[in-house]
């Protein structure tokens, strides 16, 4: 029970812990729709609710129709701090110190812009999952 390092191993909950992220790596992943690449530094998942925390970030590229993750849904709600560079939205770009956040089963679409990468804090309420939806929203 309690919460998990990225290694797995419980950790105990009266001990606060600390990642000292620009140590990390960057884990290299590849968007199965897309065949784009992006990165991640898996900070943590909650043993008990499945809440993460990671560091993404998405390279440059054109908005549409390659944006890194295209139209998905996740039946977690999750939220994106905008570290630095301009994330692309369905509803438009946000900056630096900007937080998106996505109700469970909200359907969009988020990346990065022909602009340049954009590095993010990404947070879920519950273990994350993605299912990808071709056509986007239907009305």
């Amino acid at each position: 029970t309690g919460a998990v390092t990225p290694g797995g191993n419980a950790m105990d909950d009266l001990t606060m812990k600390t990642w000292v992220t620009p140590a990390l790596p960057w884990e290299e992943l590849v968007n199965p729709v897309t065949g784009k690449g992006f990165q991640r530094k898996h900070l943590m998942q909650d043993g008990d609710t499945g809440m993460e925390v990671m560091v993404v970030r998405y390279p440059p590229g054109p908005v549409t129709p390659s944006t890194v993750t295209p139209w998905h849904r996740h039946t977690c709600a999750h939220g994106l701090y905008v570290i630095d560079g301009q994330l692309h939205t369905h509803e438009g770009r946000r900056g630096p110190g900007d937080f998106v956040w996505y109700p469970a089963g909200n359907i969009g679409e988020h990346g990065a812009t022909a602009d340049g990468p954009v590095t993010l804090l990404f947070i879920t309420n519950t273990a994350f999952d993605i299912e990808f939806i071709p056509q986007g929203p239907q009305p």
